[in-house]
């Protein structure tokens, strides 16, 4: 499986779209771009892994795995991506500003049915990360 996330860059947040195959999953919010900064920035573009992973804060989520000198990025549910998040990903229903959403954990179970679906049957799942400025605008 290969989810596509294609981001619009703001002073104050990154918003994105995230589908699979073409198809529409949901709206994502993340921290603005800064050099890729630990707990500041949004993560680099590119290609990464998904897995599954579990912690007490968030119980079952999804990691973004081998992002260059970062560790711990998640798919998590989160509003406010300066207040909730640390270089993460928020899966929103709703996009209503740069870095902000609503309806999160909604989003958020959809994404994260969708991904363990294909992990339970031993797929593996890549995030494709580019910008939207490279002419592929929806």
């Amino acid at each position: 499986m290969v989810l596509q996330l294609s981001r619009t860059y703001f002073p104050d947040g990154t918003n994105g779209i995230l589908e699979c195959e073409g198809k529409f999953i949901c709206n994502t919010i993340e921290l603005p771009w800064k050099n890729n900064e630990t707990k500041v920035s949004c993560i680099p573009e590119g290609k990464y892994f998904i897995r599954k992973r579990y912690s007490k804060k968030f119980q079952w989520h999804l990691e973004v795995l081998e992002v260059k000198s970062r560790s711990l990025i998640l798919f998590h549910p989160a509003n406010n991506a300066l207040q909730e998040l640390n270089g993460c990903i928020a899966p929103v229903t709703k996009l209503s500003g740069p870095g902000l959403g609503l309806m999160s954990r909604k989003a958020f179970t959809k994404l994260k049915d969708l991904v363990y679906k294909a992990l339970d049957s031993k797929e593996s799942v890549e995030l494709i990360v580019d910008s939207r400025l490279h002419g592929n605008d929806k």
